[in-house]
């Protein structure tokens, strides 16, 4: 398997750390261990955990707590990964052969596109349309998909458009995957992270061939932990696990343990709606900032998450873009031509909003000096 490199993972690792404000990130900010465990009981037990290694699927509490998202899972039919990029990872690893069609959602979060392609698939692009919202053209989604498709690939809610899939258009993908004899991965790890609270539908149990990835990073603010999971066909989980034991072998003690506070029904509310309320209150501050700037900017307005696709109006490819503003004015963005779409920049506001002003600003103040035009590659 040959694998291309994975540039918005790369542009994070290296930069994120190294400007004074950074807005590519698409979650919220992230939560404190002492925030977690908040209470006597839990201290005292996370103090007592010993440090070998976990249970390598992940513990059967932790397992129980995840099937109870998804209606008549039961604990084996998880399996607990390190993030949900790893969840992604064994999920194509074990279902995709080379010269197998695989049909991915687009854009999308280039992970899953990078490594179909290195698995030797053909990928296939099926591109949401702009219009009032991001929607499935599932007229599209019939055309691609046939009898040589293995495996549809969406991501829901989106990254990085930040729209959502209704139940119907679900139903629908699932009927054409059934068609087909195909399988379909949903990555829903903004799940949890509306900003009208209503709980964004799952695919589990639309179709006969249906595998869900989550996790722990975004809706929950907890990245840091590096707990995802995988939800599919009991044979299929298993099928992972020993996949799984030939990457990272299991998560960390430590994280399996605080993903089961996490997930603690009460709990688990509570983080849920501490995110909503982040992307609540956030999400004006940027919708008005891009008001304030049309025509040169516009956008779509996000329904999950803390992600906005922003369109620009001026004459500099995206790429070209963020790294002015990294180099020049020490904000990191994320540019369209990473989800290969110019013209766009991701833009976090998950941040506190202080932070969040001071970013849009710096970004306003660059835009300023570039003339309207197409994106062009200024490089």
């Amino acid at each position: 398997m040959k694998l291309e490199t994975f540039a918005l993972e790369r542009l994070q690792s290296i930069w994120e750390n190294r400007v004074e404000l950074n807005v590519s990130e698409s979650g919220v900010h992230p939560l404190r261990v002492e925030e977690l465990v908040d209470d006597a009981a839990s201290l005292a037990a996370l103090m007592a955990q010993g440090l070998g290694y976990s249970q390598t699927n992940g513990t059967v509490e932790l397992r129980t707590a995840i099937a109870a998202m998804y209606a008549g899972a039961t604990p084996d039919h998880v399996e607990v990964t390190n993030g949900g990029s790893e969840a992604n990872c064994l999920a194509l690893m074990h279902l995709v052969e080379p010269g197998d069609e695989v049909v991915v959602m687009t854009p999308n979060y280039m992970q899953v596109l990078g490594l179909a392609s290195g698995l030797g698939a053909i990928v296939r692009k099926w591109p949401l349309v702009a219009g009032a919202r991001w929607a499935a053209d599932l007229d599209a989604l019939g055309q691609l998909v046939g009898a040589r498709t293995r495996m549809i690939l969406i991501c829901n809610p989106n990254n990085p458009t930040g729209a959502r899939l209704t139940a119907p258009e679900l139903d629908a993908i699932g009927r054409v995957a059934d068609r087909a004899g195909a399988w379909v991965l949903s990555d829903e790890i903004y799940r949890g992270a509306e900003l009208d609270g209503i709980e964004t539908a799952t695919m589990w149990g639309r179709a006969a061939r249906v595998i869900v990835t989550s996790g722990l990073s975004k809706a929950y603010g907890l990245p840091g932990l590096r707990i995802g999971w995988v939800a599919g066909p009991l044979e299929t989980i298993d099928a992972l696990w020993g996949v799984h034991d030939y990457t990272s072998i299991a998560p960390g003690a430590i994280s399996d343990r605080l993903a089961r506070l996490a997930l603690a029904p009460a709990r688990r509310a509570r983080l849920l709606a501490r995110t909503r309320a982040i992307v609540r209150a956030n999400y004006p501050v940027l919708r008005d900032w891009i008001a304030a700037r049309t025509p040169l900017l516009s956008h779509i307005a996000p329904e999950a998450g803390a992600i906005a696709l922003v369109r620009y109006q001026h004459a500099i490819n995206s790429s070209r873009l963020i790294e002015r503003l990294r180099d020049e004015a020490s904000v990191l963005v994320v540019p369209g031509d990473y989800f290969d779409m110019d013209g766009y920049l991701r833009i976090g506001f998950g941040s506190d909003a202080a932070h969040l002003i001071a970013s849009l600003d710096r970004i306003g103040a660059m835009l300023d000096t570039i003339p309207a035009g197409a994106a062009v590659d200024a490089r």
